[in-house]
């Protein structure tokens, strides 16, 4: 059974795509998400709520910034990352770019360490 990493996973995008793949049945999903309130969090786990329960359904509450909890995420081997995580909205950027910096680059380059 192959697994995947679905960074954003309960967000928009990424939880139709939890979706799909659990209907397949032949996926093991690691939802990582940190629940951030630009996009209010009450909406994001309304996304994932109909999979919660499902036992291919595994979800990782944390940033991925966070160097420790990537590495107990990837304790054990994961066979592909679809990676949708991101610090969005264009404005905001430009007011705080460190933070969209911090989070979308070196978020990514947390994750390609980890693979």
């Amino acid at each position: 059974m192959q697994k995947i990493a679905v960074t954003g996973g309960a967000g928009f995008i990424g939880s139709n795509l939890i979706r799909e793949l659990l209907s397949d049945g032949n996926y093991q999903i690691h939802c990582i998400d940190n629940f951030d309130d630009f996009y209010n969090p009450a909406i994001k786990r309304n996304n994932i709520r109909l999979f919660s329960n499902h036992p291919l359904f595994i979800l990782h509450e944390g940033d991925i910034r966070d160097k420790d909890f990537l590495s107990k995420v990837f304790e054990n081997p994961i066979d592909t990352i679809v990676h949708l995580a991101a610090r969005a909205g264009v404005r905001p950027s430009i007011s705080n770019p460190e933070l969209y910096a911090e989070v979308n680059i070196t978020g990514t380059i947390n994750l390609l360490e980890q693979a």
